[in-house]
């Protein structure tokens, strides 16, 4: 299949989630249970994961070998959304010496005595590699919105921390996010789209099955009380930083093989539209090849 069939083929399930322009956005728009009106069963939704899996670690081969271009996805949710298990099965066969995964977690004491954005440009892949944003840049809107005595450790001063302080960070994020794609990094910001009553399942779904202990978190159960406040702070980020050089696809998340096919549809098409191609040889590569292959006969 050529290229532009290939793209065809991909844009009808990538085109509904895209947002490039955040004039119009609104988050309640978005249909966290759609599947674009397919009745897959679940061993089909496998079978596509798969080839989009396959197809991703073709391209990401030549991505590595042409050491030119980088990728760089986002992953933003509430939790419960999928976001670890998307990047397991999406992944699953790139090779691992080409793909870099990066788990924010709370700031570190060095991170703290930094600009906001310091921790996150020190992980941004190289040229070459696709590296994953597990929560990223972002976390420093809504989280750090929602709970602004997180604020207080970041150790601004104080004469700078306006009214509009949200305002210039989704202003720097969205530079920040210019000028690394000016540099061949290709942006993709995955807005997993969960429903607050599917979260609630999936927490207890956690709660009564004894091998899902582990992942649940009594502060998860506190963090839906700012449900709305969430929504809003996610809507206006998105708003704020859609573009067509970094999208935003925001993902319907309640039913996971469909959002683990979504997710592997808009990296493949975004790696494709590259039109990579391995590296051809110099003419004195050429001369150097020629002589090893008459070593190596010489070897006997």
């Amino acid at each position: 299949m050529v290229r532009k069939e290939i793209l065809d083929a991909l844009r009808k399930y990538t085109d509904p989630f895209r947002v490039t322009n955040g004039q119009d956005f609104r988050l309640n728009d978005f249909d966290p249970s759609d599947t674009l009106g397919l009745k897959m069963h679940k061993d089909e939704a496998v079978q596509l994961l798969r080839r989009g899996s396959e197809w991703l670690a073709m391209e990401q081969e030549i991505l590595y070998a042409q050491d030119s271009w980088s990728v760089l996805l986002v992953f933003q949710a509430m939790d419960a959304a999928g976001k670890d298990g998307t990047i397991k099965h999406v992944m699953s066969r790139v090779n691992p010496q080409g793909c870099d995964v990066v788990s924010f977690k709370q700031p570190s004491v060095e991170d703290l005595s930094h600009d906001f954005l310091w921790r996150y440009a020190t992980k941004v892949p190289q040229r070459g590699h696709i590296g994953i944003f597990n929560r990223s840049y972002y976390e420093e809107v809504p989280v750090v919105r929602v709970h602004q005595h997180l604020l207080d450790a970041q150790k601004i001063p104080p004469d700078l921390v306006r009214a509009n302080i949200w305002t210039e960070r989704l202003a720097d994020i969205t530079r920040f996010e210019d000028y690394l794609t000016r540099q061949g990094v290709v942006i993709l910001k995955f807005y997993l789209n969960l429903s607050y009553e599917e979260q609630k399942k999936r927490f207890l779904d956690r709660l009564d099955k004894p091998d899902k202990n582990w992942k649940f978190s009594a502060s998860d159960v506190r963090e839906r009380r700012y449900w709305n406040d969430y929504m809003q702070a996610y809507d206006e980020a998105i708003r704020a930083t859609a573009s067509k050089a970094a999208p935003w696809f925001v993902v319907p998340a309640d039913n996971k093989p469909f959002t683990r096919l979504i997710v592997a549809a808009a990296i493949v098409e975004a790696v494709e539209k590259l039109d990579l191609e391995y590296p051809k040889a110099t003419s004195e590569q050429m001369k150097d090849l020629a002589a090893a292959r008459e070593e190596l006969n010489a070897q006997g």
